[in-house]
């Protein structure tokens, strides 16, 4: 079994691949050989088996070819150009999240193995004159252009896997907190920072008010959910391979007393409110309220409630 994480290098990434070394298998094979892809080269990992760390600009044909040379059976397709950054920069991220997207799959396609690909969507997808409560067959019309480039990848997705070309699944994330490392790019950058940077010491600001909503997931729970979407058989998928991963919905200031309950008051009182219309006028567009049947029927996983998603901040990321 070789493996392939595209996005190697960033957290959820390394993630996986450590997870991945720590199981030594997938999808019922022992893993042989896992290669980390990003545009700088990914950090080590530590496993029972080879490990390449591979350099490429996946808008870039001739970088995907070389990094699909180990022919891998599983492709994890994390790389992407954030929300924040592909809506100021609308050709960086039709570069990276459409055209480079068609380079993975069509390199996919060219091994002529039916390889699986796991493709990691948004929620983004999700907007506009919409039900409150989404479900997996609910259109997709995103208000971004970083969720329109998602979606476009996601028709294609099923597209390759309809004529045989790629086994695909295209898991919609919620938005992932609390991340470690720094702020980034993404619109969606606050909601992990108002709970890191006050756990480790620091101060953030968050630019929304306490009562916004967001659909959350824990790096824990979404790297389990990704390795699960591998594993899943092509048969139960159906016809539909993308769907949304389990999440919770929870306010702000839902979430801000949750981190109250495990971390006490100090972390709370680094916390300041200015608002921030540009980030807003993004954020507002996501929807919160998904109703995930399609992926707890397959098996995958939700957090109990978002003071766990702080206990596994302090137990796997927080900067020691």
């Amino acid at each position: 079994m070789r493996v392939l994480i595209i996005g190697g290098g960033g957290f959820i990434g390394q993630k996986i691949a450590r997870a991945l070394a720590k199981r030594g298998s997938l999808r019922g094979a022992p893993i042989t050989e896992l290669a980390l892809a990003d545009l700088a080269e990914p950090a080590a990992v530590e496993a029972p088996f080879k490990v390449s760390l591979l350099t490429a600009d996946i808008a870039e044909r001739a970088d995907v070819d070389a990094i699909f040379a180990m022919k891998p059976d599983v492709i994890f397709h994390l790389a992407a150009i954030v929300s924040g950054q592909a809506e100021a920069e609308f050709d960086l991220g039709m570069r990276i999240n459409l055209l480079g997207s068609v380079n993975v799959f069509e390199a996919a396609r060219g091994l002529g193995t039916n390889p699986v690909v796991v493709f990691s969507s948004s929620c983004a997808v999700y907007g506009g004159e919409i039900p409150r409560e989404i479900e997996d067959w609910t259109g997709l019309n995103p208000q971004t252009s970083y969720g329109a480039q998602k979606a476009a990848a996601e028709l294609l997705l099923t597209d390759y896997s309809r004529k045989g070309f790629i086994d695909g699944r295209g898991p919609r994330l919620p938005t992932v907190t609390i991340r470690p490392g720094k702020p980034n790019a993404a619109a969606s950058s606050f909601m992990s920072s108002i709970f890191r940077e006050p756990l480790q010491g620091e101060t953030a600001n968050c630019p929304v008010g306490k009562d916004y909503e967001l659909w959350y997931t824990s790096p824990r729970m979404v790297v389990e959910n990704l390795i699960r979407c591998a594993e899943l058989d092509a048969a139960a998928l159906g016809e539909n391979r993308c769907f949304a991963l389990p999440g919770r919905v929870g306010s702000i200031g839902e979430m801000i007393e949750a981190m109250r309950k495990v971390a006490g008051d100090e972390p709370v009182s680094r916390i300041t409110f200015e608002p921030d219309q540009r980030i807003y006028d993004i954020v507002i567009g996501w929807r919160p309220h998904i109703n995930a049947k399609k992926a707890t029927d397959l098996g995958l996983i939700a957090d109990s409630s978002f003071e766990d998603n702080v206990r596994y901040f302090l137990e796997d990321d927080i900067r020691r």
